[in-house]
């Protein structure tokens, strides 16, 4: 039985969806401005830019929908989040080094999560301007065409970006993949596979929710897949909101990478 898109879940993405321009060109008022930077206590930085979008969003969003809950990079985690049936997860800047170099990549992530999956995702890359959507059984899109990943069934010459040492070593370089240039932006690197751009994309454990959450549910409805180390779906607004090492693929190569997933060398985060 073809399960239909709710209304609910549209008109949350339409929400996300200005949200994300309207904090893009925040941001962009701040990319190549020399933005103040600090450094948080996981030793990743933090800029002026994230910290106005932050503020933006959280102004916006729980103005629009004032019983979701919240979670943000950039905002103390309220653990009252976990008693609503429904919570924006949201990475103000995702790819802050990017950003902070001047790079392209670096994007707006939001997401609509229920019962510990997205409903709804934007993802804005705004020096791109790449706006990918999606809501749940309603498809993906990118500037408002439809994405769908490419059929890849071999390993043999597949792209794949991440950290260096899972790829170009053991089981995937075996198996002759190449290893694309590293994308600083987590999401942005996940969605890569929809466009074909890249056809496997890899991240060592500890990525949080709000790297994740929107960029799920964009390679879900483009028929592609992110999962964990164990090939299992990602479950958000959990007490704990890291995850395991995982990959993004389509469904073929997805089945030949993840018996390779626990093989694979990834560095340690510092």
């Amino acid at each position: 039985m073809t399960i239909k898109p709710t209304s609910e879940d549209r008109d949350d993405l339409a929400l996300l969806e200005t949200a994300a321009r309207e904090a893009g060109a925040i941001a962009l008022g701040y990319f190549k401005a020399d933005p103040q930077v600090w450094t948080k206590g996981n030793s990743s930085p933090v800029t002026e830019a994230d910290l106005a979008v932050d503020k933006y969003l959280h102004k916006t969003l729980m103005a629009r929908r004032p019983d979701y809950g919240w979670l943000s990079e950039e905002s103390e985690d309220d653990k009252s989040r976990l008693q609503k049936d429904r919570i924006f997860v949201i990475d103000p800047i995702d790819g802050t080094r990017a950003f902070i170099d001047a790079g392209t990549e670096w994007t707006i992530s939001l997401a609509v999560v229920e019962r510990g999956r997205p409903v709804a995702a934007a993802l804005f890359a705004p020096v791109r301007d790449e706006m990918y959507c999606a809501h749940l059984n309603g498809g993906a899109t990118l500037n408002g065409e439809t994405l769908v990943c490419p059929d890849r069934k071999k390993l043999q010459g597949a792209r794949a970006a991440g950290p260096g040492s899972a790829i170009r070593k053991g089981p995937l370089a075996r198996a002759g993949v190449e290893c694309h240039d590293y994308i600083r932006s987590l999401a942005y690197r996940i969605v890569m596979i929809t466009t074909g751009a890249l056809d496997l994309a890899l991240a060592r454990e500890h990525a949080n929710d709000w790297d994740l959450a929107a960029a799920d549910l964009i390679v879900e409805e483009a028929k592609g897949q992110l999962r964990d180390k164990n090939g299992s779906h990602l479950l958000y607004n959990q007490p704990q909101t890291r995850h395991a090492s995982l990959y993004a693929a389509n469904a073929h190569l997805g089945e030949l990478v993840q018996p390779m997933m626990a093989r694979l060398s990834f560095p340690v985060r510092r």
